[in-house]
């Protein structure tokens, strides 16, 4: 049984653990948080943006609904330069429920 094994199954033991078995699991752990940290960057790289007249267009509701949605926190815009921007991912989310 592996260290990975031990820790999911919530088992409440005492273990030895050998120097390989550490390293392994050591490795396993930098390179599980590396595939994350990846994936989350590219995610990031990918987003694009909309303006609100093209997210009201898109979920089919006024600007003035956009607008209620951003104060109980349902859909925020991200503000860039002064403009208030939809991440398309967001938008995508909301049509897909």
């Amino acid at each position: 049984m592996s260290i990975q094994e031990i820790i999911q199954s919530g088992a409440n033991v005492s273990i030895t653990v050998g120097t390989n078995d550490l390293l392994q699991f050591a490795n396993h752990l930098i390179k599980s948080t590396k595939e994350e940290l990846e994936n989350t960057i590219l995610a990031k790289q990918k987003e694009t943006y909309v303006k609100p007249d093209e997210a009201s267009r898109q979920l089919h509701v006024d600007r003035s609904t956009l607008w209620r949605w951003n104060k109980i926190g349902y859909l925020v815009p991200v503000e860039v330069g002064g403009k208030r921007l939809y991440k398309q991912s967001d938008i995508d989310k909301l049509l897909n429920k």
